[in-house]
């Protein structure tokens, strides 16, 4: 609400309402060593002529990337979204909904989900998909609760190049879910399938990233394969964009598909929101979170979509629940699905290998150091920049440049590494400024 007031006389009609006399008495029962008895310390407040101005300054200091050039990655991409998007998210039909209950009301969300849901199991190659999730690391929680309620087991396994943020979320929600995370080392950049296999050993399942978070290509087919001779199963985290150039996790033996839908449809928007997917084998489909919508006929014959499933608590017993979802990102999934119906197989396609052509000319412009010269990369790549990468990420934007991201926020002896993403929007020309800049600050 733009505008809240609270007089004297509301408080006391409040406090009448619940039979109390006073602020003081409505609170008795909380103990008082642990009240704050003294004023806050506030500025004087401020008109609201003062507010606006003031709150547009502090809005001013946000720099997106429209202003800066930007080669910032490691999960979040400036990938172009198309006009399309908005101009379909815009109609009030999608703007406006929530929980499509009513099926007669909301047929036209349900088909739109549905079909959401059949895109993302032909890019992944899986069976079912859900409906989407809040983002790609809870949805990696998500993929750990299946693969209990699946086995009967409580350990999972990470890959150390699985994006920090999701190996964090996971090991957050790891205790409550009574699961034991273990975690196998890269080398080179990579997992070893040897070593993941022996992790795996009584493990619900195994979470590796494709491509992975310093942009290498794992030996996914061999990880997925590793993991199976243990037992466990696993679970590919992808990378939508890359998938018309990538194999499918379910053509490399995947039990589940999950991922950031961020890099298709969707603005970088400082971080979020965005949406998660999670997609399965049919073996699968009742352990699935959140809610998957199905295609059905009604009385007349004619097609018609329904929430089919709906594994959250709100919906069954607690302890049959996977999920404590209490909603999905469908107006964002939509904007992932408006964005890959307009590329459509060819373009999905041309997407990958732009990023990727991109990528080598900026390794060879660049002329840094590759910090894992053996491995093929997509679209994003490390380099050793000689120095902290935090200063040269700080000096280079002082030029309008943000570089990348530096590695060493999250991984020990990469305090020197820049982490580079070049997109599609991403020109020649602007790789040779990248050059230019980073030339003169590593110097």
């Amino acid at each position: 609400m733009g505008y809240l007031s609270l007089t004297d006389a509301d408080r006391e009609a409040m406090l009448a309402a619940v039979g109390v006399a006073s602020v003081d008495e409505l609170f008795r029962d909380i103990p008082e060593g642990v009240r704050f008895r003294r004023e806050l310390d506030l500025e004087p407040a401020l008109s609201e002529p003062e507010l606006v101005a003031h709150l547009s300054e502090l809005a001013a200091r946000n720099v997106d990337a429209g202003k800066e050039l930007s080669f910032l990655g490691a999960g979040i991409y400036d990938h172009y979204v198309p006009a399309v998007v908005d101009a379909v998210l815009s109609r009030g039909e999608f703007l406006t909904a929530y929980t499509p209950y009513q099926p007669e009301m909301s047929q036209g969300v349900l088909q739109a989900i549905f079909e959401y849901q059949t895109v993302i199991c032909e890019l992944t190659g899986m069976d079912v998909s859900n409906a989407s999730g809040y983002d790609g690391t809870t949805v990696a929680a998500d993929a750990c609760f299946v693969a209990k309620h699946a086995t009967g087991r409580e350990r999972v396994v990470l890959c150390e190049t699985l994006n920090p943020q999701v190996r964090q979320v996971v090991k957050t929600y790891a205790p409550g879910f009574g699961l034991e995370v273990v975690e196998v080392p890269h080398h080179g950049g990579v997992t070893d399938p040897d070593e993941l296999r022996e992790a795996s050993a009584d493990a619900a399942c195994v979470i590796f990233q494709q491509p992975n978070f310093f942009g290498c290509l794992e030996p996914a087919p061999d990880l997925a394969a590793a993991a199976n001779d243990a037992g466990a199963l696993p679970v590919a985290h992808a990378d939508l964009a890359s998938l018309g150039v990538l194999e499918a996790p379910g053509a490399y033996g995947c039990a589940l598909a999950i991922g950031e839908g961020q890099s298709a449809g969707n603005y970088q928007a400082y971080g979020g929101p965005h949406y998660g997917f999670i997609a399965a084998r049919s073996d699968f489909i009742r352990r699935m979170p959140g809610r998957i919508v199905g295609e059905t006929t009604d009385l007349r014959g004619e097609r018609g979509y329904v929430l089919t499933l709906q594994t959250r608590e709100q919906h069954i017993r607690r302890e049959k629940a996977t999920s404590n979802i209490t909603t999905n990102q469908t107006l964002l999934a939509l904007a992932g699905l408006v964005h890959l119906s307009w590329l459509g197989p060819q373009g999905l396609r041309e997407l990958g290998e732009t990023c990727m052509a991109l990528g080598e000319y900026a390794k060879d412009r660049l002329g840094l150091p590759l910090v894992f010269p053996e491995q093929t990369t997509f679209k994003e790549f490390a380099v050793r920049v000689g120095r902290s990468a935090k200063e040269v990420v700080r000096e280079a934007r002082a030029g309008g440049v943000h570089p990348g991201y530096a590695l060493g926020r999250d991984y020990a002896g990469l305090d020197d590494a820049l982490l580079v993403a070049v997109t599609e929007k991403r020109t020649p020309a602007e790789i040779d400024r990248l050059a230019d800049v980073l030339g003169e600050v590593t110097r």
